[in-house]
């Protein structure tokens, strides 16, 4: 068995669709997150968190796009849409952290304009322990620290895009 998470709204490695592209900063998407599906998560999974890492932001620390942690155990999918704030669409219990949008939600794909393609990963974590012990404002960095002492296994998606 492997670990494994997909999207019926985009293949592994292929170009993020414009509905999944933030509307801000000149971006012009819909800023709507992607469906996501698992399977063949490891033994004594108790709990995941997922995180939307952009490590091609011209920031010296990459961009986090997308923060849910608290995901139940029994879970094996995000909806269209489950990052929209306020957390309506997530499965009962899961929380979504701060982004470096500075909100609790989905931020899409923003690339500046003429810089490249940019890798957005998509990376579910399989963890060890019904909740993450961190405070409702942390930050990303804070949730990954958290997430590193509790990862049984993780299953990776990416996609790019540029403008």
């Amino acid at each position: 068995m492997t670990f494994v998470l997909r999207s019926p709204d985009f293949a592994d490695q292929a170009k993020l669709p414009m509905d999944f592209v933030h509307s801000a900063m000149g971006a012009g998407g819909q800023n709507v997150s992607p469906a996501l599906q698992w399977e063949d998560a490891p033994p004594g999974t108790k709990s995941f968190a997922l995180t939307m890492y952009d490590p091609d932001a011209p920031t010296g620390s990459g961009w986090w796009h997308w923060v849910v942690y608290d995901i139940p155990a029994d879970a094996t999918q995000l909806p269209r849409g489950a990052g929209a704030a306020g957390g309506a669409q997530l499965p009962s219990g899961a929380r979504l952290g701060r982004t470096d949008f500075g909100s609790k939600e989905y931020g899409g794909a923003a690339p500046p304009p003429g810089h490249g393609p940019h890798r957005y990963i998509f990376t579910l974590y399989a963890l060890n322990t019904d909740k993450l012990d961190v405070p409702a404002d942390a930050s990303a960095a804070m949730v990954g620290f958290m997430i590193h002492f509790a990862k049984l296994g993780e299953a990776k998606l990416t996609a790019t895009y540029e403008r």
